[in-house]
């Protein structure tokens, strides 16, 4: 060793210095350090894993949001749907109710107008009867008593055309004045039909005109005078 220039015991202090400083270096450097690293690549993974559960979670998140935002929506459109539909139902009942009251209150206006025009021609009876026996006594020359006056106007606005047994089931009879009851009842008599309603309608002057579904008997003033006028030409 000597004739190599080398000093044993130099190196064997040497070797053991090594040795000491590694195992120094590594008990109290390289092992603490190592461990630091693995500390920190094992926090570094552990919070990747967070980071990529946290972003996992937060897709689902994201999803599951979507996924109540579209039922909210479809909920929202539903309850609005619900709402037009209810809201067009009370208009359409609204408006149905609307019309009926004023149909109701046209036939009550109606009826309650036929009414007072059937009474005011009921109270104008009597006033045609005076003028009509005036006029008949100045025509014939002679004067009539009550009861003939009180015939001749009943014949004038209530007598029954000559064909009249000819109609049956339901018949009309339309007359210029209001009949008295009694009157109508003879006229129920005289036509003996299953059954028979009275209306009023002051143009045709006087006489009766009787319908039964399409058939329609004429006996009318308005008629005969039509008739005159039509032979007269």
């Amino acid at each position: 060793m000597e004739g190599l220039g080398l000093n044993l015991g130099y190196l064997l202090v040497q070797i053991i210095a090594f040795i000491v400083i590694y195992t120094l270096l590594t008990r109290f450097l390289y092992d603490p350090l190592t461990n630091v690293l693995r500390d920190r690549r094992q926090r570094i993974q552990r919070g990747l894993e967070d980071a990529a559960a946290a972003a996992n979670a937060r897709r689902n998140a994201e999803t599951e949001a979507e996924k109540i935002l579209a039922a909210a929506r479809a909920e929202a459109a539903r309850v609005v749907e619900e709402a037009r539909s209810r809201g067009e139902d009370v208009a359409r009942s609204v408006e149905t109710e609307a019309r009926a009251e004023a149909d109701r209150i046209r036939e009550e206006g109606r009826v309650r107008a036929n009414e007072e025009r059937d009474r005011q021609l009921a109270d104008l009876r009597g006033q045609v009867a005076g003028i009509a026996s005036a006029m008949a006594q100045r025509l014939i020359g002679e004067s009539l008593d009550q009861k003939r006056q009180q015939t001749l106007v009943n014949n004038f606005f209530t007598q029954m055309p000559a064909n009249a047994k000819t109609l049956s089931g339901s018949v009309e009879v339309v007359s210029a004045m209001p009949l008295t009851d009694e009157e109508q009842a003879r006229a129920r008599r005289d036509l003996g039909a299953e059954n028979v309603t009275f209306s009023v309608d002051p143009n045709i002057l006087g006489g009766l005109i009787l319908r039964s579904g399409d058939r329609v008997v004429d006996g009318s003033v308005r008629s005969g005078l039509s008739e005159m006028s039509g032979r007269l030409r």
